[in-house]
């Protein structure tokens, strides 16, 4: 899988966790702004991550003989220059482990219901540097906080880093942008020439600055907007998020992303870089 699935996915091993060690695992611990390693259940494809700084205390527990369910798990790297897992490939054989780019993977630490493995995949290609090697958490999602525009940028008041937005219109189609900075009410456009669009139908399609223009991203409480200067945008959406508009704009040189130029909304997520 493509996915580390959080804590409460992996509830035998948080119990197991909590006993041998509740000064770590227990509500309310904060743990931000740590480098992240993975832990890795060695035959079901189910990974946890963790904070390195407690790799010491967490492999200390995995050798623990007492308890049988943690001969099942190893500590692995979210990021290794030379090597690092595919966690998508078959955990059946014992064989050498292959190598991968550095962006061969991106991983998740949260479920997403729009994203699967192939779309993580291309997606992790297209990528800045500064986000390869650490996982991506679920800021905002339609399907848990709602349709609010408002609740959207609430949800990134304290953001300060990239941000990913992914839309499944109700035609099916995926798509989205990538932001080299969080999405907030704003006069004025914000952004760098990182901000790029894609589309996952029917294949894969990214859309990078054409740098003809900066209009990178704009918010206000009515609307998102994202590209422009050519008399519509790249990715409009409403204050209630049901109803968006894509264009093509010079900003990116684009194609409309949605099926139609005017889309219904019918689910939508965020994502932002968990360092």
């Amino acid at each position: 899988m493509g996915v580390a699935y959080s804590v409460g996915e992996v509830d035998h091993l948080y119990t197991f966790f909590v006993q041998w060690s509740p000064d770590i695992y227990t509500k309310g611990n904060k743990k931000h702004n740590q480098p992240h390693l993975l832990i890795r259940e060695k035959h079901q494809n189910r990974y946890l991550v963790v904070e390195k700084n407690k790799v010491a205390v967490i492999n200390k527990l995995l050798s623990n003989p007492v308890n049988s369910a943690a001969k099942n798990w190893e500590i692995i790297s979210v990021k290794d220059p030379k090597r690092r897992l595919s966690l998508c490939s078959s955990e059946d054989s014992e064989a050498e482990e292959p190598e991968y780019q550095d962006d061969a993977l991106l991983v998740l630490s949260d479920h997403s219901q729009l994203l699967d493995d192939h779309h993580l995949e291309q997606l992790a290609a297209q990528m800045p540097p500064r986000t390869q090697g650490y996982p991506w958490q679920l800021v905002y999602s339609t399907a848990i906080h709602g349709s609010n525009l408002k609740t959207l940028y609430r949800n990134m008041a304290d953001l300060d880093s990239p941000v990913l937005l992914v839309i499944k219109d109700m035609h099916k189609k995926v798509f989205g942008a990538f932001s080299s900075h969080p999405f907030r009410v704003s006069k004025y456009c914000y952004g760098t020439g990182e901000t790029f669009l894609f589309s996952f139908s029917p294949d894969f399609q990214a859309y990078r600055w054409s740098g003809e223009n900066s209009y990178f991203v704009s918010g206000s409480l009515d609307s998102l907007q994202i590209g422009g200067g050519g008399g519509g945008f790249a990715l409009w959406l409403d204050s209630d998020l049901y109803r968006g508009a894509s264009f093509s704009c010079p900003t990116f040189h684009n194609a409309p992303l949605s099926t139609q130029e005017d889309f219904i909304v019918q689910d939508l997520e965020v994502w932002t870089v968990q360092k």
